[in-house]
């Protein structure tokens, strides 16, 4: 039986994950981490309400044995470019190390398609970034996602990523070799590949979009 760490529970893959944690047999405590209250109510769940700019306070209750790390935010959300700095690379790179130095055992982490640390945009170059820490860290067993466009019901509305969404799932029949990765995807398969590769003994680390999709039709 296991305990379950949940950074992201809130948001459009979170949910998901949340959801499949719950109905999931290897766990029988799923500890989720947010800024404030949520509605989220089931006997398996604990709720620990933390401070993100002080997360050196919570290094005692980042502890289970998976790790399951979805947060992220926009542009949009985080116009500061210093706010947004911090929520892309600078937090997941601080509880990835405090996982590892509670030993925490697995790190699942959604990442993006084309992450590169060299990149001049600055969410994929912080995701790179993160990657990279992570692969340094050593955990007996890391999940890197690199998603496509997510499908799913968002709380708030993203024009951009509608248009992008509708555009390439017109063209997915025609996006074969290097181009499949650029597939829309389901955010529920996410969270489910997620879980799948926190207990499957897999060879790989990075799974590229379509990757995850083949990932949980198997």
């Amino acid at each position: 039986m296991k305990t379950a760490i949940v950074f992201g529970s809130t948001g459009l893959i979170g949910g998901h994950l949340i959801n499949q944690l719950i109905q999931d047999n290897y766990y029988t405590k799923i500890k989720i981490f947010v800024r404030s209250q949520t509605s989220i109510n089931n006997e398996k769940v604990e709720v620990i309400i933390i401070d993100f700019n002080n997360l050196a306070n919570h290094k005692t209750e980042i502890t289970g044995d998976d790790c399951f790390f979805c947060i992220g935010t926009t542009k949009q959300n985080s116009p500061d470019k210093n706010d947004y700095q911090k929520v892309e690379l600078d937090i997941p790179k601080e509880i990835a190390q405090i996982a590892k130095a509670n030993s925490v055992k697995s790190f699942i982490f959604i990442s993006s398609i084309y992450a590169n640390p060299n990149s001049s945009g600055n969410y994929v170059k912080f995701k790179g970034l993160v990657e990279e820490e992570l692969k340094r860290l050593n955990f007996s067993k890391l999940g890197i996602l690199r998603p496509s466009f997510l499908m799913g019901k968002r709380k708030e509305n993203r024009v951009g990523e509608k248009i992008g969404i509708f555009a390439f799932s017109a063209l997915s029949p025609l996006l074969f070799g290097p181009f499949k990765k650029m597939r829309p995807i389901s955010s529920e398969n996410v969270a489910k590949a997620m879980i799948k590769i926190a207990n499957s003994n897999l060879e790989k680390t990075v799974f590229e979009s379509n990757e995850i999709v083949e990932l949980t039709s198997s």
